[in-house]
């Protein structure tokens, strides 16, 4: 194994003071698997403060009593002290036998240049099978987020679940719900961006797991659609998932983009009907993610692209350029490649060549036209500023003004000529405040 020169240094000076180090973990099955080596993992008979005190010259962190994560110019390096009984194992075959799973219950002796593996892991990568190290039981209670790595490896390896493993899973998989937020979050994250996520939402379905990360999503199981739709609202998801570019904020939109369909079907005529689902699926995408602690500017991100989801639909030749414009402006410019690649793996997750595919290219074309055409308005484009919208409406500096300055650009993206400051300012002072928000009485478009 080729290990870099900070590993090195690692691992001879714990030899140097006397105590055992190994690689371990996700390195050494990477090896065994002729992949690049990313991640370095160093496992030692040393305590907690014992590595501290040895690397008191390098940079680190400690976010757990038992590992210690060394900093370099180019690479991180965690230091864990062996696992096992209450006092810690003393020897390196303990410490693998309390790890998940045999394909990472393995380790690298630099000092024989050979690996250890006890628990078949090699084995078990040939036979493309992931298999908990011992009673699965017991690995699963050491740490129940081991339950849902099960699927991310699974998934991202594209390996089966050993018979006995799953089977623990599902007669264990309450135990997700005692893990903490973030950590499923996290490995949420890493199924979603797998080349086929599908794989592991259905084998989180199938294990019960998925009742206790995004019960949710099981609403729409079996739920049939109409056409377009050749797939269940569940399995367009999936599809729409697997056909959309392993970005985070894509998958995310694909994961909600038509969750709130279950609560709003409606059979009108006998036909499924979704009316407003993309608001709904929103308002459960900011729910669902919040829950799961992502961050508030990934929230809105995807619950904005999940609310826009449908603006194109309806798209025909007629459409002005001026409504494309807007359209660029609802979604935001900065999102319209987000936008156009979910639209289009939506489209692809239908499962039918129903003809919306041309009608999204031609649709496509256009709208890259409009984007490329130096000629979109922005707020400082008007002919006139916040301060004089103030003194005509009498409103305070705040979001108000802000709002009316997005109305007005609405109405001069669709009509240039109005865009005068006596124009404006007529317009202005025909506006009304409402519920929700100011808006123009009819006929002032004559303005």
């Amino acid at each position: 194994m080729e290990i870099p020169s900070f590993i090195m240094m690692v691992l001879k000076r714990l030899h140097t003071s006397g105590h055992q180090g190994y690689v371990v973990g996700g390195a050494v099955r990477d090896y065994c698997l002729g992949r690049k080596l990313i991640d370095w993992d160093v496992a030692t008979s040393a305590g907690s403060e014992e590595i501290k005190s040895l690397f008191a010259d390098v940079r680190h962190f400690a976010l757990r009593h038992d590992t210690v994560t060394l900093v370099s110019s180019d690479l991180h390096c965690e230091i864990t002290v062996f696992k096992g009984g209450k006092d810690f194992g003393k020897t390196i075959e303990e410490d693998l036998g309390h790890r998940d799973f045999t394909i990472n219950a393995m380790a690298y002796d630099v000092g024989i240049g050979a690996i250890i593996d006890p628990y078949g892991g090699r084995k078990d990568l040939s036979r493309r099978l992931i298999r908990a190290v011992g009673d699965p039981y017991e690995r699963f209670l050491e740490d129940p987020v081991r339950l849902l790595r099960a699927v991310r490896l699974a998934t991202g390896l594209g390996y089966e679940m050993g018979p006995k493993t799953q089977q623990t899973i599902s007669a264990t998989a309450e135990r997700l719900g005692s893990v903490a937020e973030e950590r499923v979050r996290d490995e949420l994250l890493k199924i979603l961006v797998s080349d086929k996520p599908s794989r592991g939402f259905n084998l989180m379905r199938k294990t019960g797991l998925l009742k206790y990360v995004i019960p949710e999503l099981l609403e729409g199981y079996r739920k049939k659609q109409d056409a377009p739709h050749r797939f269940t609202i569940y399995k367009h998801i999936m599809e729409t998932m697997d056909h959309v570019d392993p970005d985070p904020v894509l998958r995310l939109t694909a994961l909600f983009h038509d969750i709130g369909k279950p609560r709003v079907r409606r059979k009108i005529k006998g036909v499924f009907r979704f009316f407003g689902h993309e608001k709904v699926s929103a308002d459960m995408s900011k729910e669902i993610m919040a829950r799961l602690k992502f961050s508030n500017e990934m929230i809105s991100r995807v619950a904005n692209l999940v609310t826009l989801h449908m603006a194109a639909v309806g798209y025909h030749e007629g459409w002005r350029d001026n409504a494309l414009r807007r359209l660029i402006r609802r979604v935001g410019s900065e999102n319209m490649d987000h936008f156009l690649l979910f639209r289009r793996a939506d489209i692809l997750a239908h499962g039918q060549d129903d003809g919306i595919m041309a009608a999204f290219s031609v649709f496509k074309e256009r709208l890259e036209g409009v984007r490329n055409r130096p000629v979109a308005l922005k707020e400082r484009d008007l002919a006139l500023d916040g301060r004089r919208i103030m003194d005509v409406l009498g409103l305070p500096q705040g979001p108000e003004v802000g709002k009316v300055l997005g109305q007005l650009l609405e109405m001069v993206i669709d009509r240039p000529e109005l865009n005068t400051e006596d124009r404006l300012e007529a317009l202005l002072k025909e506006m009304t405040k409402k519920e929700s928000g100011w808006t123009f009485e009819p006929g002032t478009l004559r303005a």
